[in-house]
């Protein structure tokens, strides 16, 4: 039996031995093709040793068969995730960067004497390397993202974290700086994840323990998981002397975070501080040279500033200049501001709404690029500037309204530092104060989460610190159809959201407790209910008209109506939309009328600035808030997307000069005015009429507005010819063009109301009887 079954065995050999032979010669292995990968030796990094990294590019790479000159563009990794030292610009191919290649799609790189001093870095903690691998032009990466080296470093030899030690935070302190006395101040870093769970420890270095990590009561920050927080009181402190200082956070096993505070009111910028000029920021702007990333600046006294004007109210009657202080003057600051300031008070708006002003990253910017929301931006002036600008507004009765963006920071924002997820570049999934993905499809950097109570907190704070310190009056909230934790798209993200509402609500009513006059404004564009019920609770809403505007004033009668500005058309508690033809969002109507007006109106300049002016009619006496960007009134037709839509826009305080620019800018003066003196108009009992749909065209548009005993009528010919136009008046007496310093025009008796006026082609007539 075993002799056959050798037998059995043997022939199967020998027949699967035939059957490969039958299919042809011996196939040579398959060669595997190298993954892309990165190492280094040694395999545990020293600061200071050299160390050798090596790159192999697999097929996936984009120097896969690569054969020009490899390079890295590498630097230090701080503590507060900001890359130091960085040898060369993206493009610039320097020799110590250049990879030698060692095999095909292989190449590596020495960082010698020792990664200290090919960096040059100094006496600085080093953790982490940052590196991408790029060809000589830089334009194929070896690796898309970044990849990181951890580092041993002996800088700090002797100091070992250590865990916490419990001790109840003190009553009566917040999250932030509190100051107790002149001499002391407790500062309390929240620090709570969405699991309950806290960093390992905590510590605080400054000027006041020069800079250094020690587990003692001059570093070491005490645990209170009841008030989920770290805190530790610093004394000894002398008055109205600034101090410098980081928060130490960390793991066990990970990377440390160093960190400046959320609850700072003055920041110091190590990459963009150096850029600003000190004839726009006179103060103490020295980095310490021990620090990492942003640092906060406290003191235990505050600068007393004497306000002229300590108790001003805005005016009922909202006429709303925005602007952008980088682009409103030559010198890009609040300086050059305060020198336009009786510019905008002959020309008649009643408040001014400044582009967001609270600490942004890098220095110029629209600002909504947030960071800190105590701390306004240097770039544009001193705590003591931003004062006097508010005082001197106030003045001259101006309001001033702050543009505040409250939906997302950026990381460099502490919060989004504390919890970050440095191999996705976005907050951590346990981040409690942010939505790793934003739940509606608007967000931009990290979106915050305002139903996380702490997040609220920070919100009622920094508006009412704004109020208290800096004396504003009220606040523009961007994009307040993000503040929704429901997962919505582009198509429904503007219905009705009970959420959304409920946390508005919360942060008007926080406003309004602390200044019960004080304005709030929502970039909202929600579905009606929506806007009609926060309007019902005191806030106001912007009301986008411009593509209607462009339309008319370009000669096209499509898309033109301006029924949708007033608030009566729907039903909209008064005064609740703040109605615009431009704001810092939009194309600006003088550039499309300049580039694709009918007719003749591209070469007709005089001709465009009437039309203009007749648009402007149209929105302003209108009743409700009104808003201006900046330089509409003198026809400012350079596009929104010059050197970029948020780049820097040239000045044009020259247009002044140019007669048909000047008129226009007069006639938004006489309009305004006609605001001013005559306020029944813009009441709410004020019997308000009109007709501006697309239909009322050729026999052109017009406005009726009788309040008391006096009446009013606004005629426009927004068509391309002139017009002889039939209207009715709603009331006999003596009727005159209040346009042509209000020359008498005709008598009109009980039984014939209706007559007659020819309108050249863009132009408007206003007809008063008072």
């Amino acid at each position: 039996m075993k002799k056959t079954l050798l037998y059995l065995f043997l022939a199967a050999c020998t027949i699967t031995a035939c059957k490969e032979k039958e299919n042809g010669p011996d196939v040579p292995p398959v060669v595997q093709e190298p993954d892309t990968e990165l190492k280094w030796a040694p395999e545990q990094a020293d600061a200071d040793v050299a160390l050798t990294i090596t790159f192999t590019a697999g097929k996936s790479s984009q120097l896969y068969n690569y054969s020009g000159d490899v390079y890295a563009h590498l630097g230090i990794i701080d503590d507060a995730g900001s890359w130091k030292f960085v040898p060369a610009d993206w493009n610039e191919n320097l020799p110590k960067c250049k990879f030698t290649s060692t095999d095909k799609n292989t190449w590596s790189l020495n960082l010698e004497p020792s990664i200290r001093e090919f960096f040059q870095s100094g006496t600085m903690s080093i953790t982490r390397l940052g590196i991408v691998i790029r060809s000589s032009d830089g334009n194929k990466k070896g690796i898309q993202e970044d990849s990181f080296i951890p580092v041993k470093d002996n800088t700090y030899k002797g100091f070992e974290p250590e865990g916490p030690e419990s001790k109840t935070l003190p009553a009566g302190m917040k999250y932030g700086i509190n100051v107790v006395d002149d001499n002391t101040i407790t500062f309390v870093l929240h620090d709570c994840d969405t699991e309950n769970h806290h960093r390992d420890y905590a510590y605080i270095i400054g000027d006041f323990n020069d800079w250094t990590l020690s587990n003692t009561d001059e570093s070491r920050m005490y645990r209170d998981d009841a008030s989920e927080c770290w805190w530790i009181t610093v004394s000894g402190l002398e008055a109205g002397k600034e101090y410098k200082y980081q928060y130490h956070v960390g793991d066990f096993e990970g990377q440390p975070t160093r960190m400046a505070d959320a609850f700072s009111e003055k920041v110091l910028d190590p990459d963009n501080d150096k850029y600003i000029s000190t004839s726009t920021y006179d103060e103490d702007m020295t980095y310490p040279e021990k620090a990492a990333g942003f640092v906060s600046v406290v003191k235990t006294t505050r600068d007393n500033y004497n306000w002229e004007v300590p108790d001003f109210k805005a005016s009922d009657d909202l006429v709303i200049y925005e602007l952008h202080l980088r682009d409103f003057t030559a010198s890009k600051n609040l300086k050059g501001a305060l020198e336009k300031l009786d510019y905008l008070q002959e020309l008649g708006v009643t408040a001014v709404e400044l582009m967001p002003i609270q600490e942004f990253d890098g220095n110029n910017s629209w600002g909504y690029n947030p960071c800190f929301y105590f701390a306004l931006d240097k770039a544009y002036g001193t705590p003591a500037m931003y004062k006097q600008f508010v005082d001197e507004c106030h003045k001259r009765g101006l309001a001033v309204i702050v543009d505040v963006v409250y939906n997302h920071n950026t990381g460099n924002s502490p919060l989004a530092k504390l919890y970050w997820d440095a191999s996705k570049n976005k907050t951590a999934a346990n981040n409690p104060y942010f939505n790793v993905d934003a739940p509606h499809p608007f967000s931009v950097f990290h979106d915050f989460n305002h139903e996380n109570k702490f997040v609220k907190d920070l919100v009622k704070r920094s508006t009412i610190y704004l109020m208290d310190e800096y004396h504003i009056d009220g606040f523009r909230f961007d994009l307040t159809k993000g503040f929704t934790q429901r997962k919505c798209t582009e198509s429904n993200a503007s219905d009705y959201d009970a959420g959304r509402i409920a946390i508005l609500k919360e942060y008007n009513s926080a406003i309004k407790a602390a200044k019960s006059d004080a304005i709030v404004i929502l970039e909202h564009f929600c579905t009606l209910k929506e806007e009609q019920e926060l309007g019902q609770a005191g806030m106001k809403m912007w009301r986008n008209a411009n593509n209607a505007f462009c339309q008319a004033a370009m000669g096209y009668q499509e898309n033109s109506s301006f029924a949708d500005l007033y608030t009566g058309t729907y039903n909209m508690p008064f005064n609740s939309w703040v109605g615009f033809m431009e704001s810092h969002d939009e194309e600006r109507v003088a550039y499309k009328v300049s580039m694709w007006g009918e007719d003749s109106l591209p070469l007709d300049n005089v001709r465009r600035m009437k039309r203009l002016g007749t648009s402007a009619a149209f929105n302003f006496l209108v009743p409700g808030p009104k808003m201006i960007w900046q330089f509409g009134e003198l026809g400012y037709d350079i596009s929104i997307e010059e050197n970029g839509r948020t780049g820097e826009k040239p000045l044009h305080w020259d247009y002044l000069e140019v007669p048909e620019r000047k008129a226009l800018h007069d006639r938004y003066a006489q309009i305004l005015k006609f605001r001013k003196d005559n306020p029944e108009f813009f009441t709410e009992d004020a019997k308000f009429e009109w007709q501006v749909s697309t239909s009322n065209w050729d026999g052109g548009r017009y406005i009726r507005c009788t309040a008391g005993d006096k009446s009013l009528v606004l005629i426009g010919n927004f068509d391309t010819s002139d017009h002889t136009i039939w209207f009715d008046v709603p009331c006999a007496g003596q009727w005159k063009d209040y346009f042509e310093d209000n020359a008498f025009v005709f008598d009109m008796k009980e039984d014939d109301l209706s007559l007659s006026s020819t309108f050249t082609k863009g132009t408007f007539k206003m007809f008063v009887n008072f």
